[in-house]
C-alpha cells in the first residue's frame, strides 16, 4: 500500500497537483453554515414524514382523539398517499442542481422548504374539502419543492466543505434529516392523542419551517466569497486545501457556475453509474423501512399509536447517534492519511448496507407480537448503521467532482427516488393483510437483497478520484489533451484501490 508520498506522487504524474494552505479555525464560519444545513434537513424531513403516523391517526379516530375527523382510506389509498411526495420529487432532481449550481444554492434551498412548510399548513383543510385526491395532490407539490433540497446541500457543500473535513461535515449536515425524523415521529403520536389532535402534526412542522427560513436567508451564504465577514484565512483553506486540480488550472480559476456540464462524459463514468445503482438500492431499503414501521408496528406488534411514534422514531434516533460514533471512527482511522480514502468509503457503505441486510433477514422470522423487543432491536440496527453509508456513497458525488456534486446527486436522487415511489406501492401489493408476518417476511427480504447487490458492485466498481470531466478546460488545452485525460480517467476507474490518496 503506498504511504502519503506515494499517493502525492500518484497525483502528480495523474496531471494534477496538491495544494495545501494550512488549516482553517477549528470553529468558522463554515461550521455555522453546516448548522444551518442541519437544521433545514431536519424540517424538510420534518414536513416529509409529517404524514407517516398522521396518517394511523386521520384513519383511526379510536387510536388518537376521536374529537376530529377520520377518513376511511383502504390500505391501497394510504399506500398512494405515502408515495405521492415522490412523485414530484423525482421530477425537479436535476433542475435542482443545476439551478443550485448557476445561481446558488442559498436560493434554491430557501424556496423548497418555504413553499412547502406553506402547503404543509394547508393539508387539514385539502383533507377536509377534497379527501384523498386533495391530499394526493398536495404532497406531489411539495415533492416538487423539496426535490431541489438534495442537489442543493450537495452544492452548497462542496463549496463549503474543505476536502480535510468533507466526510465529517457531510454526515454532520445529513444527520439532521434522521434528527428531523425523530422529532416528528416522537411527538406526532402525543399531538394526535391531545386536545390539539392530527391537524396540528402539520401546523408544527410547517410553522417550524417557515421559521427556519427566516435564519436561513438572514445568515447563509452560497459560497465563502459571498459571505461579508469570513475570514481571508479561512476561505483560502476552504476553497484551495487538499483540492487536486489540473495543472493548466492553477493560477487562474474558472467560476464553476459558467462550466458547461459534461453530460456525456457523466453518463458514460462507469464510477457514477455505480453510484446512481447503490444510491437506488439505498433508497428502496430506506424508505420502505420510514413509510412503513408504524404499519408494521401496529398490526404485526400490537403497539397502539401513542407509542408507535417513540418506537417509530427510535431506528432513526440510533442512526442519528452512530452518525457521529461513524465520524469519530473515521477520523482515528484516517489519522494522518494512514486510509486510503477509496478504502475508507467502501468501508463504511459495507457496514450500512450488509449490516441491515443481515438484520432484515433476522426480521423476516418475527412471527409474533411477544418477540416484541427483538423486532424493534433489529429494526433499530437495520435504520441505525445505515448512517455509516453517509461516509460512503452519499458523499462520493463530491469525491468523483466537486464541481457538479449538485448535478450528479440530481441525478442519482431523481433515479433513486423512482425507488421511494415503489417501494411503498409494492408493499400494498405484497401485504394484502396486515396481520401476516410472512407476507411482511417477503417485504424484508426483498429489502436485504437490495441492499446486497447495491453495496457488491459500489465494492468492484466504486471509485474516489476526481473525474477529469470535473476540471475545466482552458485556452492551453487542445483538444487531443483533452481527450488524452479523459482516457486517462476512464484507467483510473480500473487502478487498484492502494493508489487513491486520502483527504
Amino acid at each position: 500500500m503506498f504511504g502519503l508520498s506515494g499517493c502525492c506522487d500518484c497525483v502528480q504524474r495523474s496531471g494534477y497537483q496538491q495544494i495545501s494552505i494550512g488549516h482553517g479555525p477549528r470553529f468558522g464560519v463554515r461550521h455555522i453554515q453546516c448548522i444551518l444545513v442541519f437544521c433545514g434537513l431536519a424540517v424538510a424531513y420534518a414536513l416529509r414524514v409529517n404524514l407517516s403516523v398522521a396518517i394511523v391517526a386521520m384513519t383511526d379516530r379510536n387510536a388518537t382523539n376521536p374529537d376530529f375527523e377520520e377518513f376511511d382510506w383502504d390500505e391501497s389509498i394510504k399506500s398512494y398517499l405515502l408515495s405521492s411526495f415522490f412523485w414530484g420529487y423525482v421530477v425537479t432532481q436535476v433542475p435542482g442542481g443545476y439551478l443550485s449550481h448557476k445561481y446558488g444554492a442559498k436560493f434554491t434551498f430557501l424556496w423548497g422548504i418555504l413553499i412547502c412548510s406553506l402547503l404543509a399548513l394547508l393539508t387539514p383543510f385539502c383533507a377536509e374539502i377534497g379527501g384523498w385526491a386533495f391530499v394526493l395532490a398536495l404532497r406531489a407539490t411539495q415533492g416538487l419543492c423539496q426535490g431541489m433540497i438534495f442537489p442543493s446541500t450537495h452544492t452548497f457543500l462542496s463549496k463549503w466543505a474543505p476536502a480535510e473535513e468533507r466526510g465529517r461535515l457531510v454526515t454532520y449536515c445529513y444527520s439532521g434529516a434522521q434528527f428531523g425524523t425523530v422529532i416528528m415521529l416522537t411527538i406526532s403520536g402525543f399531538i394526535a392523542s391531545s386536545w390539539m389532535g392530527w391537524p396540528s402534526i402539520f401546523y408544527i412542522s410547517g410553522f417550524g419551517g417557515l421559521l427556519w427560513c427566516i435564519f436561513w436567508y438572514l445568515y447563509s451564504y452560497s459560497t465563502p466569497a459571498d459571505h461579508p465577514t469570513i475570514t481571508q484565512n479561512e476561505r483560502r483553506y476552504i476553497e484551495t486545501f487538499g483540492q487536486p486540480r489540473r495543472q493548466s488550472s492553477v493560477g487562474g480559476r474558472r467560476e464553476s457556475s459558467a462550466m458547461r456540464t459534461p453530460w456525456c462524459q457523466i453518463f458514460t463514468s462507469v464510477p457514477f453509474l455505480t453510484l446512481l445503482i447503490v444510491h437506488c438500492a439505498n433508497n428502496w431499503g430506506f424508505w420502505t423501512l420510514l413509510t412503513e414501521i408504524p404499519t408494521y408496528m401496529k398490526n404485526i406488534l400490537g403497539i397502539d399509536i401513542r407509542n408507535n411514534g417513540p418506537l417509530s422514531a427510535l431506528p432513526y434516533f440510533a442512526m442519528t447517534v452512530l452518525a457521529f460514533l461513524f465520524i469519530f471512527i473515521a477520523d482515528i482511522l484516517n489519522r494522518n492519511g494512514a486510509m486510503p480514502l477509496a478504502f475508507s468509503r467502501k468501508l463504511f457503505n459495507t457496514l450500512g448496507m450488509w449490516i441491515p441486510m443481515v438484520a432484515l433477514i433476522g426480521l423476516g422470522y418475527i412471527t409474533t407480537s411477544q418477540s416484541t423487543k427483538l423486532a424493534i432491536t433489529l429494526l433499530t440496527v437495520a435504520v441505525g448503521v445505515n448512517a455509516a453509508t453517509y461516509l460512503g456513497f452519499q458523499v462520493n458525488h463530491i469525491d468523483l467532482s466537486p464541481n457538479f456534486a449538485g448535478t450528479l446527486m440530481g441525478l442519482t436522487n431523481c433515479a433513486a427516488n423512482i425507488m421511494s415511489i415503489i417501494a411503498p406501492l409494492s408493499v400494498g401489493l405484497i401485504v394484502t393483510d396486515e396481520e401476516n408476518p410472512l407476507q411482511w417476511r417477503i417485504v424484508f427480504y426483498l429489502t436485504a437483497g437490495f441492499y446486497f447487490l447495491g453495496n457488491l458492485l459500489f465494492l468492484i466498481c466504486g471509485r474516489t478520484s476526481p473525474r477529469t470531466w470535473n476540471f475545466p478546460a482552458t485556452d492551453s488545452d487542445s483538444h487531443s489533451d483533452y481527450s488524452s485525460l479523459s482516457s486517462n480517467d476512464n484507467l483510473n476507474e480500473t487502478e487498484p484501490l492502494q493508489q487513491h490518496s486520502s483527504s
